[in-house]
């Protein structure tokens, strides 16, 4: 992000007159509805360019992925706002696309800066294997956590993330990110003494910058996939409201303690 004197103030997404609209230089009417699905049009929105038939495939597999995986907090949050505001989807929406940040969802994005920062080592002659051992190490070394690895679920394996690479290997897409992704496993279980299982955030930063995704823009993956997850929820809740009993169950979990210690009556 620039701060500062701002240059020449231009958009190159869109504009529109009285009779059309511009997208990306694409008529929107008479090139883009009707001719790409909407994974494509948001490809193109975002990187001005309309993706290949490996991009657009990823993509789409990438999505599905991470929409929906439960009462997942961002999920709870939305369905409880919905049951406090009914006549606010778009709250009750941003309520659970808030909750998505470096624990929920946002991991992908810390993956891609990994493998992006080890990728650099590894231009510069550094032996694959080594750079990733060597970051793992560094994070255990700093008392952190290296980011696509563990799950309170799924264990031993994550099955999105076998998923995603069978489909890698099917395509035949795997680049140098991939390639540093699946190395990953092994150090990380020489550092910490036993396996952890790679989650299913890993594969989707690996598999989309080999495919030249903008990688500033990885978080979008998972916030538009959560998107979709979030009103399906807002769906159900309308037609069958569990937002209040959640709240009550939480009320009922847990314990009221006065600030000198002694449990409340």
């Amino acid at each position: 992000m620039l701060i500062g004197k701002a240059g020449v103030a231009t958009t190159s997404i869109s504009t529109a007159d009285a009779d059309s609209i511009e997208v990306r230089g694409h008529d929107l009417c008479s090139d883009l509805m009707g001719r790409l699905t909407f994974t494509e049009y948001f490809y193109l929105l975002v990187t001005g360019r309309e993706p290949s038939d490996d991009q657009r495939f990823f993509l789409d597999t990438l999505l599905i992925a991470i929409a929906e995986h439960g009462l997942m907090p961002t999920a709870q949050a939305a369905r409880m706002t919905q049951a406090a505001a009914p006549d606010a989807l778009q709250g009750a929406l941003a309520a659970g696309i808030l909750g998505c940040g470096s624990v929920v969802l946002g991991t992908a994005e810390l993956c891609g800066r990994l493998l992006t920062e080890v990728t650099a080592e590894v231009n510069q002659g550094a032996d694959p294997a080594e750079a990733v051992a060597a970051a793992v190490q560094r994070i255990r070394e700093d008392g952190g956590k290296v980011p696509g690895f563990g799950h309170p679920l799924h264990r031993p394996v994550d099955p999105r993330t076998v998923r995603i690479f069978e489909l890698v290997d099917e395509r035949g897409i795997a680049g140098p990110h991939i390639d540093l992704a699946r190395r990953f496993p092994a150090a990380v279980e020489h550092a910490w003494g036993k396996p952890l299982p790679m989650n299913v955030s890993m594969p989707i930063a690996a598999v989309l910058l080999d495919l030249d995704f903008p990688p500033a823009m990885i978080k979008a993956i998972p916030l538009l996939a959560r998107t979709g997850g979030l009103l399906a929820h807002l769906a159900e809740e309308q037609q069958r409201p569990i937002g209040f009993l959640m709240a009550s169950h939480a009320e009922a979990a847990i314990a009221y303690r006065r600030s000198d210690g002694e449990s409340g009556t």
